[in-house]
């Protein structure tokens, strides 16, 4: 099923570059003989010798940098990420930030992260837009519950789609005023949506059951779950914060 759009961008840049100068230095040295008895005069030998040297220029700064490779933040950005793992970054030990979309891969991605970076207690959710699977996305929303992981949207944090159940993973799921929640309805590879289904289908039973995971208390799981499948997938809701409120997302 799919909440959200992907869209991803990531540019390499890659210089290199060296100079070589030999230099040939020619040394001449003469060295005098003894003078010939007989005629009295001298015999003057000449020896030259040539000595090869191989100057190497030391790289400068920009050259330096030139040889690695960089995405297209700025270095002082990059230099603050630990670790990168698809949508996640790792900014201290305790704390990854997360931005972008989930997709099959991200699970595994989460699980290594957690392998190097076993510290990490709170995901800040900067810019998140949701999934393009969402059985993934609840899979690594259990993932994060079980690692005992907090969630945070900050201020100008932004999460939609699918992203608000990923939050609601967060042992703790907090966020700061001004933090922007939107839903709308999920659509499966068929393009039908929830809506699409009867009441009484399977595949609603699957959310409700993963709010209950969560600590969504079941009323309000359900009225929750209609606010957003009353918007379609193409449309967009922005919830205020007394709709957080009343619908218990936030601890």
């Amino acid at each position: 099923m799919n909440r959200g759009m992907y869209h991803k961008s990531h540019k390499q840049i890659s210089l290199s570059g060296a100079l070589w100068l030999t230099v040939f230095a020619v040394f001449s040295l003469v060295l005098p003989q003894k003078a010939a008895q007989a005629s009295g005069s001298y015999t003057v030998t000449e020896t030259v010798e040539t000595l090869e040297y191989e100057i190497i220029e030391p790289a400068s700064a920009d050259q330096g940098f030139a040889n690695s490779s960089f995405d297209d933040r700025s270095f002082d950005q990059q230099s603050l990420a630990i670790g990168e793992y698809g949508p996640f970054r790792v900014v201290a030990p305790h704390v990854a930030e997360m931005t972008g979309t989930v997709d099959s891969y991200t699970p595994a991605l989460f699980r290594k992260m957690l392998q190097r970076h076993p510290g990490i207690k709170r995901i800040e959710m900067l810019d998140c837009d949701g999934s393009v699977d969402e059985e993934a996305n609840l899979n690594l929303a259990r993932m994060i519950r079980r690692a005992g992981i907090n969630t945070h949207v900050p201020a100008n944090g932004s999460i939609r789609s699918g992203a608000v159940e990923l939050f609601l993973a967060g042992v703790k799921h907090t966020a700061d005023d001004g933090a922007e929640f939107v839903v709308h309805s999920w659509m499966d590879e068929d393009g039908l949506e929830a809506n699409d289904y009867p009441a009484h289908d399977p595949v609603h039973a699957e959310y409700l059951g993963y709010y209950a995971e969560m600590g969504v208390p079941a009323e309000k799981a359900r009225a929750f779950y209609a606010l957003t499948n009353s918007v379609p997938f193409s449309g967009q809701l922005k919830l205020s914060r007394n709709d957080l409120a009343q619908y218990q997302l936030l601890q």
